[in-house]
Parts: structure tokens; C-alpha cells; sequence
């Protein structure tokens, strides 16, 4: 199993390419199951997560290619011949977004057999928003050995345009629901719609096949079904975690870096926090340069949903938050399991306690190398962070988290000055 080893202390000076985002790669790939004719996309990060979620459109029978052999950024999706209407336990257990196939399934094929994504490291994930939005549209849903087994039951064989209001903001229930409704008979509307980026970003794609849908990038989308959808090109949105990762990691350790090939418009929560902490940043159309100057200091910040501060970048800041100076409270409101990376961090030398759904953190001066245990995706970054503020060497077990979500960071960070290494 993959290690990173590091040795902390340099100040990051250069330049890094944001790749695409993964959050938004992961539905626009299964969105190729709304038609019978091929899909472009470029930008596509080359993830574990995204090879995952091809392997199993490949399972359900999409051919998949790549038209320049070397890289794996740019892929043609064609589901002309699907054979199965089905994602089995064995893929699914391995990556929850795998359930954002159900409402593509259903829309095209009026049947679909989705095995539950069952637990999260993280905190609970469930599905019940999605099944509470198909069966308004009119499909027949049952839960059985621990499958979504879902039919359409209209004349027609389509799914029915409804007015579906969501208990709660749910990113993946949005473009689920999105993407069945695409092919719905007649209109639906979807109050209280996640207004994330991503889900901006997968809703253009499916206007360039042929989808009528207003109000993107509001919580209230109205989507008018339409028989068939084409064709069409799309570039993935710039991945907004990955580019606050690196400005996190900046601030942590100090030195200059521009980021590059990013959406500066997506991370405006994030730019203000760490504005607070004293990073300095100049910002453009797709870029920004960032410099920090002395020690950070500590800022206080909540997560919730887009536009506020996301809980994806919680871990991150709360890296710079452990060698800020003064205190700060982090609330996590998202995710009731989201502070494994707590006790990881407390190893470096960090003084951080947690209270509920926050975490208090007494700003230290310097942390100290140690072996620590990546639990999550996201900890696993603000662990990396950590480590490349620290004195001394620091190695950081189990990456495939890591893996999951950045492209070759430590080659990026390698470009960029740090003193890391993949250790097999």
C-alpha cells in the first residue's frame, strides 16, 4: 500500500495546473447513459474515482475510448448497446457517487437495479431523497436484498414531470433527479435544489444534449422533459477543492505560487478565510497568485452549502488553523463524522479538541514530524498540508483515499519545491 514521506519546512514557490473536478466529473460521466450517441468530455481528472465509475459504465455496457492513447483526459462515453440495467454490490461498496446511475437507468431504460451504497467513513449519505423525487415522478421503487430495484409505470414506459421539494440540500439527489427528469413526460421542478458548481456544470452538458432546463445555478431548477437527447462536447468544470487545497497548503507552509487553469468564482468563501489568515492573493479570470508572509493567523469559519464555506475544504483550513496563531472553532455542519483527521493531527503536535459537531484549535507554533493515517479523502490532504508545515519527516499511510480525488499531488507538489515522495 502507497505511502507519502515528507520532510517539511520549504516554502512552496511556482506553478500548479488545477485538473478537472471530480464532483462534477463523476455525473457528467454517467449522464452518457441518457442517450444513444457519443459523448466528448474533456478535462476529465484522471482519478481512482473516475477510473471506478468507468469500469462500471463498461459493466452496464458503454463503451469507453480514449482518442489520444496517452491521455486520459479526454474520453469518448457511448451507451448505443447497454446490457444491463444494473450496478452491483461489488462496485458500488467501493464508491458511493456509483448510485448517481439510477436515474439516468431508469429515465432511458424505465428499469434500474442499483445495490444501496450502504455506509460512510465520513457520516451518513443516504439515498432516500432520491427514491422520495423518482417515485414523484411515477416509478414503482422497492428495496430488496439490499438493491434499489426501480420501474417506470406510466403507459409510455417514461417517467412523469412532478413538482419534488427535497428535505434537505442533497448534491447528488439533485443530479439524479436532474438527470431522470431530462427524459420525464412534461415538466418538473425541483425546489430546494443544490446550487453547487458541479451540479451547474453537469446541468450545461445535458443542455448541450438537448435538455430544456432553467434556472441553473439557483435552488429551484424546472426542467421540461424531452423525448431524446444527442450528442455533445463538454469540458469539465476546474475542480474548486483541489485549487483550495493547494492555496491552504501556501498559506500553511509560506512562499509564492500561482494556481492556474481554476474558477477563482467558485471559491469565494474560501478566498475569505484565508484572506483572515493573511494570505495575500491577486486574482484573474483562471488563476490566482497567492503569498503568505509569516506565521497565519487563525480564523473561525462553519460549513454549509454552496455558496458558503464547503465542507470538503474543512480538513484543510483546519491544517492552517493548527500553526495559526490565536484560537479558532470549526463547525461542521454537514457531515457528523468529519473530524478523523483530528486525532491524526494531534500526532504532528497540533492542539485540537472536539466539542459536538466543533473543533477548537489552540494554535501552536510548530508541529513535529510523525506517521499518520489518512481516514478520508479530504483528511488525507490536510494531513499532506500538515506535514509540509512541519519540522522533520512526516509519512502519511493509507493514499488510496488520497488517490481518489487529487491527480499526482505529490508531483505537483514536488514541482513546486516540496520535499515529498511516493514510497510503495
Amino acid at each position: 500500500m502507497d505511502k507519502l514521506r515528507m520532510v517539511g519546512g520549504t516554502p512552496l514557490k511556482g506553478e500548479v495546473i488545477i485538473a478537472g473536478a471530480k464532483n462534477a466529473a463523476l455525473p457528467i460521466l454517467c449522464a452518457c447513459l441518457l442517450c444513444d450517441e457519443p459523448i466528448t468530455l474533456r478535462n476529465v481528472p484522471d482519478l481512482q474515482d473516475v477510473r471506478t465509475m468507468l469500469k462500471l459504465l463498461q459493466e452496464i455496457g458503454v463503451t469507453v475510448s480514449f482518442p489520444d492513447a496517452d491521455n486520459r483526459n479526454h474520453v469518448v462515453l457511448n451507451a448505443a448497446n447497454i446490457k444491463s440495467s444494473e450496478a452491483t454490490y461489488e462496485m458500488v461498496k467501493t464508491m458511493r457517487a456509483s448510485i448517481l446511475v439510477l436515474g439516468p437507468l431508469l429515465a432511458r431504460m424505465h428499469s434500474a437495479k442499483v445495490s444501496l451504497p450502504g455506509g460512510c467513513a465520513i457520516g451518513a449519505r443516504p439515498v432516500d431523497q432520491h427514491i422520495k423525487g423518482l417515485k414523484a415522478m411515477g416509478a414503482d421503487i422497492k428495496i430488496k436484498s439490499g438493491y434499489i430495484q426501480a420501474e417506470t409505470q406510466s403507459v409510455t414506459g417514461r417517467l412523469q414531470g412532478a413538482s419534488i421539494l427535497t428535505d434537505m440540500i442533497t448534491v447528488t439527489g439533485t443530479e439524479n433527479l436532474l438527470m431522470a427528469a431530462t427524459l420525464a413526460s412534461g415538466t418538473t421542478i425541483l425546489e430546494n435544489a443544490a446550487r453547487e458548481p458541479e451540479v451547474g456544470d453537469l446541468a450545461e452538458l445535458l443542455v448541450k444534449m438537448g435538455a430544456k432546463i432553467t434556472g441553473i445555478g439557483s435552488d429551484r431548477l424546472v426542467i421540461e422533459g424531452v423525448e431524446k437527447l444527442h450528442s455533445a462536447e463538454h469540458s469539465v468544470i476546474a475542480d474548486r477543492i483541489e485549487a483550495g487545497t493547494f492555496l491552504c497548503a501556501v498559506a500553511a507552509t509560506g512562499g509564492e505560487v500561482l494556481v492556474k487553469h481554476c474558477r477563482p468564482d467558485t471559491l469565494d468563501a474560501v478566498m475569505v478565510k484565508l484572506r483572515e489568515a493573511g494570505l495575500e492573493m491577486e486574482v484573474g479570470s483562471d488563476w490566482i497568485r497567492a503569498s503568505m508572509k509569516g506565521r497565519p493567523k487563525a480564523v473561525n469559519f462553519r460549513t454549509s452549502e454552496y455558496p458558503a464555506f464547503p465542507t470538503d475544504m474543512q480538513a484543510q483550513l483546519m491544517a492552517v488553523n493548527a500553526i495559526a496563531e490565536g484560537n479558532s472553532t470549526i463547525t461542521e455542519t454537514i457531515f457528523e463524522n468529519r473530524f478523523m483527521h483530528v486525532q491524526e493531527m494531534n500526532r504532528l503536535g497540533a492542539d485540537i479538541a472536539i466539542e459536538g459537531n466543533t473543533a477548537i484549535a489552540q494554535g501552536v507554533e510548530k508541529l513535529s514530524g510523525a506517521i499518520v493515517m489518512a481516514t478520508d479523502l479530504r483528511a488525507s490532504a490536510s494531513l499532506v498540508i500538515a506535514g509540509l508545515a512541519a519540522q522533520g519527516e512526516t509519512q502519511v499511510d493509507r493514499i488510496y483515499h488520497l488517490d481518489r480525488g487529487y491527480d499526482r499531488m505529490e508531483q505537483k507538489l514536488t514541482l513546486l519545491g516540496a520535499n515529498i515522495q511516493r514510497v510503495k
